[in-house]
């Protein structure tokens, strides 16, 4: 076993702060109100979008375009516009020996890995958000432990807030190594362009429980 780089340590701090890169990629923060849509007078011309701007450094960005759901439309009934809906992923992977923790705390003394996330009471959907963490061995593949939210909206009454999703990793046994951090909102286009937004994603070992 290679000896401990102590100094490496020492620089990084690993422990207690925010181990994901660009936690907020729109730069909003969820101590103040997510933006309102600002609808424009004539509508813009052009494809459907189906992604917020922003700053995705760091991320691994996808969409995925749902199908349209005719469910609701009665048979031979003319549909001028309908919503179009789509998923869009971010993810990113944890390296958490390339952040300065070492492998015998992991092993041993199994610190909480705290997991936090905030994302925007859109309205677009009763289901917008999905956070899906794993714990990887050093293959980066196999699953130690895993968490996965998929919260439904209260569509019934108008809120506009940030939501908070959390969930401490505890007792997770030896092996772990990188943390795979992937949530995904849904987004809508009718005419204009319907986001829901995410911000003050986080990963953090946590320096309060040791074995």
């Amino acid at each position: 076993m290679a000896a401990l780089d102590w100094k490496q340590v020492c620089e990084s701090q690993p422990l207690g702060r925010n181990l994901l890169k660009n936690p907020s990629p729109y730069g909003l923060t969820h101590k103040t109100p997510p933006p309102e849509v600002e609808l424009s007078e004539v509508p813009p011309q052009g494809p459907p979008r189906f992604q917020a701007e922003g700053n995705y450094t760091d991320w691994t960005t996808r969409v995925e375009r749902l199908p349209e759901d005719r469910s609701g439309i009665p048979q031979g009934a003319v549909v001028c516009c309908s919503p179009q809906y789509s998923w869009f992923t971010l993810e990113q992977r944890v390296d958490l020996k390339a952040e300065g923790i070492w492998d015998e705390l992991l092993d041993k003394s199994q610190p909480d890995i705290e997991i936090q996330d905030w994302y925007e009471e859109s309205q677009v959907h009763e289901h917008i958000y999905q956070l899906h963490v794993k714990l990887l061995t050093a293959d980066g593949q196999t699953v130690i432990s895993e968490h996965h939210v998929e919260p439904t909206e209260d569509l019934s009454n108008y809120s506009h807030t940030w939501k908070e999703v959390s969930h401490v990793f505890t007792g997770y046994g030896p092996g772990v190594r990188y943390v795979l951090f992937s949530h995904r909102v849904k987004n809508k286009f009718l005419n204009e362009f319907f986001p829901t937004l995410v911000t003050g994603s986080s990963v953090t070992v946590k320096t309060t429980k040791f074995k």
